[in-house]
């Protein structure tokens, strides 16, 4: 086995035992936790079957097959990147209806008391 096929191993088991670290100490939410275990668990895989990318990439037809490993990789990284803009822009929108709702209720429990101060 070559050097740099144990590195790979390495590399993917100890991603993998960092993200159940992370999760088991809720620094991270278990669904992003399964994208990384998922990443780590194919770092894995081709660190112990090296010759996998290869097979992949001549039934796929890929003249140089570790060109297809960099493209799926690329496109795993902007569909995490959409995602994660999508989550974002979903805590951003429910913060906004949140602080608008604290306001309505604010403004709704300080109107009878203005109308208090008028009376005396």
């Amino acid at each position: 086995m070559k050097s740099y096929y144990v590195t790979v191993l390495v590399i993917g088991l100890g991603l993998a035992a960092v993200i159940l670290y992370l999760v088991r100490r809720d620094h991270i939410y278990i669904r992003q936790g399964v994208f990384w275990i998922a990443i780590a668990l194919v770092s894995t895989l081709f660190g112990v079957y090296p010759t996998l990318i290869d097979v992949i990439g001549g039934a796929v037809g890929v003249a140089y097959p570790p060109t297809l490993l960099f493209l799926v990789a690329i496109i795993v990284l902007i569909l995490k990147a959409l995602l994660g803009d999508i989550a974002l822009t979903k805590v951003r929108r429910d913060l906004r209806r949140l602080n608008q709702r604290i306001a309505l209720l604010e403004t709704s429990e300080l109107l009878p008391r203005a109308e208090e101060r008028r009376e005396r």
